[in-house]
């Protein structure tokens, strides 16, 4: 799987989070809740100071086989007290751009990731959705890298 080394500025994120593991039977569910909620629940449009339209699934804290999912945006400054502040700290990432059906290319992807010999800080991995078509869906990928 083809990927670029790429230099990020840090990112804040704003939006829903919870606590999984990919041992965790109910992890799809878990991370499809945050979804729903981030849209169907009406989170989005409450999300202030958006730097643009582009969902961020992020994965951090991750602490033995446990991490903290979010669903959100990144926003150019944390105004939503009921909401989750994430960062996403600055550094090297490899990113990944997958095209298809937005679930199936996602787990199809990670799938190959977590079996890549990448040199991971395990910092804050996510996903960039850059378009909203399930289909035909546009998503970066990024790993946190020493």
């Amino acid at each position: 799987m083809n990927y670029e080394i790429i230099n990020l500025e840090k990112k804040i994120i704003v939006g829903v989070s919870a606590i999984t593991s990919n041992t965790d039977p109910k992890m799809g569910e878990v991370i499809s809740g945050l979804w729903e909620k981030l849209y169907q629940g009406g989170v989005n449009p409450s999300i202030k100071n958006k730097v643009n339209d582009y969902a961020i699934g992020l994965y951090s804290d991750y602490k033995n086989d446990k991490y903290c999912v979010t669903a959100g945006n990144e926003v150019s400054k944390a105004e939503n007290e009921d909401l989750t502040v994430k960062i996403i700290p600055a550094g090297k990432y490899a990113k990944f751009s997958v095209h298809g059906d937005m679930q199936k290319a996602v787990a199809e992807a990670w799938g190959k990731i977590w079996k890549m010999n990448l040199n991971r800080s395990f910092t804050g991995d996510f996903e960039e959705y850059l378009n909203s078509d399930w289909e035909n869906a546009d998503i970066d990928i990024y790993i946190a890298l020493k």
